[in-house]
């Protein structure tokens, strides 16, 4: 998605330009966008105290929960509000960004809004977003721009320390990184050159490869002990400690994942760790993924942008909604 969509922010790193209205040229035909005042691709307006009596959600995400790709309606957050009658959804979720800056979120915009749940939708792939120092964008003209952002450091005692806030506003050129800093330039993930190969073959030519070589893109998952995952699950156990209400935790797959071309055991594994019903729910929408016919799943992403289609968001939005009517004392289901 292109920056011209967002304004610094001198802690989160960026949001949306507040009261934006544009439509997105997208090889799915193009989609809309409508932000709200706050800089947040929300429908509503983000309003502290809560007289009506219904039940409100607030949803941290990346790009796969803002709905890169596809209108506000047709995402999963907006989708929940049509199954569950009285629900309202405040999507806080900002493309580009990994679960620190959502924490960040949380703590600036969210922590004094009236909640009854609280919904942190991890793109499995923010195990690499949390490590990283320095994100890669695309510029309009096709410029590979790399731009600083927040992240968290763990310190002797296990606490928390906050660097590179405030965040530098302007790009940065990575010849200017020091040489000890390029291994936190997050590129997206190891062997880039090898990716970018095999990404010019075609759909059907990477897919064969990547089944037969059994790549594994998130490798920082198969232990518990690995540097990345204790930062994220750090960052989690702190997040969750200043909520004061039920918190779903819900990992969504990478496309490798849903069509089997890579094993989704290492991250199952680690975020259900995190598990402590009934304060604490990991909800995993893989199952239901599963369910459809795998000849079929490739409709779950585009044609070349991995982001989720309308029918992807549709099977986020159903798994969701089993797993929260009863949070939410609903008892109809709307079939939406």
């Amino acid at each position: 998605m292109s920056r011209q969509l967002f304004q610094y922010h001198p802690v989160v790193g960026y949001h949306f330009v507040p009261g934006l209205r544009a439509r997105v040229p997208h090889e799915g035909g193009g989609y809309l966008v409508r932000v709200n005042s706050s800089g947040f691709r929300c429908d509503h307006d983000f309003v502290p105290r809560r007289n009506d009596g219904g039940f409100r959600i607030l949803l941290f995400g990346d790009s796969y929960s803002a709905g890169d790709g596809v209108s506000n309606a047709d995402r999963f957050g907006d989708r929940l509000e049509r199954i569950l009658p009285g629900v309202e959804v405040y999507n806080l979720a900002l493309p580009g960004t990994g679960t620190d800056q959502h924490y960040l979120v949380w703590r600036e915009f969210a922590r004094g809004l009236d909640h009854d749940l609280v919904v942190i939708a991890i793109l499995v792939e923010n195990i690499r977003r949390v490590a990283a120092r320095f994100r890669t964008f695309q510029s309009d003209d096709g410029r590979r721009l790399v731009y600083a952002k927040p992240y968290f450091e763990i310190d002797a005692a296990g606490a928390m320390v906050l660097r590179h806030v405030p965040v530098p506003r302007d790009p940065i050129d990575p010849s200017e990184i020091p040489e000890s800093e390029q291994e936190h330039v997050d590129r997206g993930g190891a062997l880039e050159p090898l990716r970018r190969l095999v990404n010019r073959m075609g759909p059907g030519l990477k897919d064969r490869i990547l089944r037969l070589s059994r790549y594994q893109p998130l490798p920082a998952y198969d232990s518990p002990e690995s540097p990345s995952w204790r930062l994220m699950r750090t960052i989690l156990a702190t997040w969750i400690g200043e909520v004061r209400v039920p918190v779903v935790l819900f990992p969504i797959p990478l496309y490798h994942y849903v069509e089997e071309t890579a094993s989704p055991a290492g991250y199952r594994a680690r975020f259900r760790e995190l598990a402590a019903p009934p304060r604490v729910t990991v909800l995993d929408p893989l199952a239901d993924f599963y369910r459809v016919p795998r000849a079929d799943r490739r409709a779950f992403r585009f044609g070349s942008d991995p982001h989720p289609t309308p029918a992807a968001h549709r099977v986020l939005a159903h798994c969701l909604a089993r797993a929260l009517a009863p949070l939410a004392g609903i008892s109809e289901v709307q079939a939406v």
